[in-house]
């Protein structure tokens, strides 16, 4: 039977005891912990349980017929599934030092006599439900980062291949035709006439190709951002994504005079905007995009809003398996510098939030591990 069920954080706590009186107490004192609350009456059933639960403590008496306690918790200890479940011993007659020494030798992370200090066993059994609260986050935490390595290694493989195409497509070509170009400049064969028109279409090529080179540089890392600051790099790549994409974007600024902030911050905010209007261009059919930059107190804050067809419950509740690695990398560049991010379905279309902290520095190693 369980408990509390309705909790995402509870864990599942596994109460063994042959006697259901015991198993009623148990449960009035942890009832308040918010945990998932389990009864077994036997070892055979305790196991049944285990075989099919996640649980985080057992809670087991140790003198029960056919499976007692000292034999339950050297089958659980067998499984490799159960090596790190903490066991709680209860007794009221298995008191000895001998019986204690024989209790964790069989992987019981404490012993409890009878009568039991309500107040005692609920303090034990939240130390060690919170231990296993916080590593099932991790594997959570990690799962995520393996997902994210995997998914930016992939879009940088993309990434360089779609810088190779354009530099061999666009760059390349340019460069190759004023080649050509000025190699026949040298052939006696031509006239004045002739050779300061291939000097003009060779320049209008070199000049096509310094540009190409600019934008290309500038979208990696618009010089803007160091030069002059979030606001102005913000306004130049908003009127851009407008001429390339057609789709409207207006931005708002609050206070007029916007501050600047920290290098890492700054970057961010301006990744994070970045592939918001990328994923609004590719997969929103929207024809409008909104953008709020706000400074707080201690905090900045910045909305992407667009009209467009929104996302799925999934995207929006930010799991790893239903996201791209666009919105992986912004919900990662928000978190390493200690902040939030959020997505919503605006009926219509899509509102991302972020909320960053501007009022405590950066340690170096999250610094250093920021995306490039």
């Amino acid at each position: 039977m369980a408990r509390n069920g309705a909790n995402q954080d509870a864990v599942n706590i596994l109460m063994v005891d042959d006697q259901p009186g015991k198993l009623l107490s148990y449960e009035a004192m942890l009832g308040e912990t918010g945990d998932n609350l389990l009864k077994a009456g036997s070892g055979k059933e305790a196991l049944e349980i285990l075989l099919k639960t996640d649980v985080a403590v057992v809670l087991m008496d140790v003198s029960m017929p056919e499976i007692d306690g000292f034999e339950l918790a050297d089958l659980i200890r067998q499984h490799p599934r159960f090596e790190k479940v903490a066991i709680i011993f209860i007794s009221a007659v298995h008191l000895s030092d001998l019986d204690r020494i024989r209790g964790y030798e069989r992987g019981a992370v404490d012993y409890i006599a009878v009568p039991i200090i309500p107040e005692i066993l609920r303090a034990k059994v939240s130390v060690f439900a919170e231990l296993h609260r916080k590593a099932r986050q991790l594997e959570r935490l990690n799962g995520d980062l393996r997902q994210l390595s995997n998914a930016l290694l992939t879009a940088q493989d993309q990434e360089r291949r779609r810088i190779a195409v354009q530099l061999h497509d666009g760059l390349g070509q340019d460069i190759t035709a004023a080649r050509i170009m000025l190699g026949a400049f040298a052939q006696p064969n031509h006239t004045e006439e002739d050779r300061m028109r291939v000097v003009s279409e060779a320049c209008s090529l070199v000049d096509r190709a310094i540009q190409q080179v600019r934008t290309m540089s500038h979208i990696l890392h618009p010089p803007m951002l160091d030069e002059v600051g979030l606001v102005s790099a913000l306004r130049w790549y908003l009127d851009g994504f407008t001429k390339r994409s057609g789709i409207q974007t207006e931005l708002s600024v609050k206070p007029d005079d916007f501050p600047r902030l920290a290098v890492e911050i700054e970057t961010a905010v301006f990744r994070i905007i970045q592939e918001a209007l990328t994923n609004v261009f590719r997969h929103s059919a929207a024809n409008r995009a909104s953008v709020l930059l706000e400074r707080r107190a201690n905090e900045v804050v910045l909305v992407v809003q667009d009209n467009g067809r929104g996302v799925q419950q999934q995207v929006s509740e930010l799991q790893p398996a239903a996201c791209g690695v666009g919105i992986i990398g912004m919900k990662q560049r928000a978190q390493e510098l200690g902040g939030i991010l959020n997505l919503g379905n605006a009926n219509p279309g899509l509102l991302l939030e972020a909320v960053i902290p501007t009022s405590s520095s950066v340690p170096a190693a999250l610094q250093a591990s920021a995306l490039p």
